[in-house]
């Protein structure tokens, strides 16, 4: 018996090494390109009215993951937490949001490019005002989904874990009906059906390059539309899909529900690459913005800097601000209803 818990608690260790090590490498990329992309989407926020709300919420979510990195990258090197249980709780909980507020804007960014597509002329006319009202209910669903996360990691032993935290924190123990409940509705809520929306766009979208009606222009449009979705997709599977497999198991180990400790070393390693991965979307995501939108890479684009720069010296020193017959590349009468590339 001392062996095997000797070898769980060996593979306890090697958790917290694996979490600061990926953490480390997350960090500054993560930093630097959601940072990047913000400025980015809100400079282009001006010229269009569609996705780009939605991807300013997706880099605040992965900004604001990104930011609680170093006190876990602390907590994993020294063992030992000592700014008290609030923040520990609070990192704790912001984790989940975050992680899920990716999810649920992933989600808006596949839809509002599928819609707009497919129904032109139904939604040319929406009003930007409906995607902030979209992203504040997002939030707001997201802040309350999650509260079960460290409800469940509170405890009354203050000996236990008063300098304990994340991976440490005990788990409550909740009879089997409600654990299993608990579990089988943050599965289908928080996975399941944002995985079965997202398919859906990427399905009847990847069907309407088929129409042999599609005029040339039409169908680049749909071929972008196919590109952006579909990588939303692959980025939902291979970051989110393996923590959501592996979230049930981990539960009912840290539950003591599942006692073999082979099992248990197994379902460790395994939630711990998968957690891993979930993080990494917020390194992947500024990645993405750049390969598959052209305007990400005009912004960032050297010349397009330089212009970028003299634009707002200029804005700064007219009496009047920015004129209207400024652009940078090109002048556009009404930006607001023309779709730019690929964040329509």
């Amino acid at each position: 018996m001392a062996t095997d818990s000797s070898g769980c608690n060996e593979e306890h260790d090697f958790s917290k090494r694996f979490y600061a090590i990926m953490y480390t490498i997350i960090l500054l990329p993560g930093l630097v390109g959601n940072s990047l992309a913000l400025w980015v989407f809100y400079e282009y926020m001006k010229e269009t009215k569609r996705a780009v709300i939605f991807m300013i919420n997706l880099a605040i979510a992965d900004l604001a993951q990104i930011l609680s990195l170093p006190l876990r990258i602390f907590y994993y090197l020294s063992e030992s937490w000592h700014l008290g249980k609030e923040i520990c709780m609070l990192c704790f909980y912001l984790k989940y949001v975050n992680m899920y507020a990716s999810i649920f804007f992933l989600v808006c960014i596949s839809v509002r490019r599928f819609l707009f597509l497919m129904y032109p002329f139904r939604f040319s006319d929406a009003k930007r005002i409906y995607d902030v009202y979209i992203c504040i209910a997002g939030w707001i669903v997201v802040c309350i989904g999650c509260l079960p996360f460290p409800l469940l990691r509170l405890t009354s032993n203050e000996t236990e874990a008063s300098n304990k935290c994340f991976v440490d924190l005990p788990v409550k123990v909740v009879d089997g009906a409600t654990s299993i409940a608990m579990v089988t509705l943050s599965e289908l809520v928080g996975f399941v059906t944002p995985l079965l929306i997202i398919l859906f766009c990427t399905w009847k979208t990847a069907l309407s390059l088929r129409e042999n009606s599609s005029v040339s222009q039409d169908l680049g449009e749909k071929q972008k539309a196919l590109k952006m979705i579909l990588t939303c997709a692959v980025v939902f599977l291979v970051c989110f899909a393996p923590y959501h497999i592996s979230f049930p198991l981990d539960y009912f180990v840290k539950a003591h529900k599942i006692q073999d400790c082979y099992a248990r070393k197994v379902i460790s390693i395994f939630h711990t690459v998968a957690l891993s991965l979930a993080s990494l979307n917020s390194c992947v995501d500024p990645v993405i913005y750049y390969f598959i939108t052209d305007e990400f890479r005009r912004r960032l684009s050297r010349q397009d800097l330089q212009d970028s720069i003299q634009l707002h010296n200029k804005y700064f020193g007219h009496p009047n601000g920015l004129d209207q017959n400024i652009g940078v590349g090109c002048v556009v009468e009404n930006p607001g209803d023309i779709p730019i590339n690929g964040i329509t």
